[in-house]
């Protein structure tokens, strides 16, 4: 199975079990490589309720160390972070980058001004939002985090679509610019397998997307967003045959921030 590079420690108040039980579960699941990326701290603090405090920073060093040192040479153990993109965000994500020896960062998008979208704490506002607003601010949001260069995989790309609520029409006109700066970047994106456990009960992101990223030589790494050790590799061979719908043969490795491929 390709690499998992999108998992959750319990340090986010929201994941559970221990280093040593996702390495068994990365084994047992046959991936290539086992990636750690918990929820990066956000200032001020407590910034919201699910993502790790600054001061935990070390515990999380200690968890990804325990990880490596149970998988024994019996699987890569990569580490990385997964990184809010907000106004302004730069030169903390540049302070966060120079903390620890990472293989890669995540960037992804949660929030639309002060509204953690994707929130189930805050579902019911989504009868009262403009649909093609939120989407179009959405997409402007993770159209200005892929050109600022900073992230090697940008997370769920329609992450927005996560509760159902779609725009009329033709979502390429969405898409489109956003495909345009990952492409730009030179950044892969995630097939995230979470999305179907989801009420939109899709991959993130949709074949529409992938196909037009595809087209533009975006490369991919598949994810499965785990929060507890059975969640890893999760509808991986699904993801595999979506990747392939949409023309892709291979996706990326990640080593000190170098690439490599490996076949689908």
């Amino acid at each position: 199975m390709p690499a998992d590079y999108h998992s959750h420690t319990p340090l986010c108040q929201h994941a559970q079990g221990e280093p040593e039980e996702y390495v068994q579960a990365a084994i047992e699941a046959k991936l290539s490589e086992y990636g750690i990326s918990d929820h990066a701290p956000l200032t001020p603090e407590p910034f919201d309720d699910w993502r790790m405090l600054s001061k935990q920073l070390p515990d999380y060093f200690e968890w990804i160390e325990r990880a490596q040192s149970a998988a024994n040479g019996k699987i890569p153990v990569r580490a990385g972070l997964e990184c809010d993109w907000l106004p302004g965000c730069e030169p903390w994500v540049e302070e966060l980058k120079g903390k620890y020896n990472w293989d890669y960062l995540i960037g992804s998008v949660h929030y639309l001004s002060d509204w953690d979208f994707d929130n189930p704490a805050w579902l019911e506002k989504w009868a009262k939002t403009d649909i093609d607003d939120a989407w179009s601010r959405y997409w402007k949001t993770y159209t200005d985090m892929a050109e600022s260069g900073l992230f090697d995989i940008l997370a769920h790309p329609d992450l927005i679509k996560k509760f159902g609520y779609h725009p009329s029409g033709d979502l390429s006109r969405f898409y489109e610019p956003a495909i345009d700066a990952i492409a730009t970047s030179g950044c892969a994106i995630e097939i995230n397998t979470a999305g179907w456990h989801k009420p939109c009960k899709e991959a993130y992101p949709a074949l529409d997307f992938l196909d037009l990223a595809c087209s533009a030589g975006i490369p991919i790494v598949i994810s499965s967003d785990a929060h507890h050790p059975d969640e890893l590799g999760r509808d991986f061979g699904k993801a595999t045959d979506l990747a392939k719908q949409a023309g892709y043969n291979e996706t990326l490795l990640f080593d000190q921030y170098q690439r490599s491929f490996e076949a689908l």
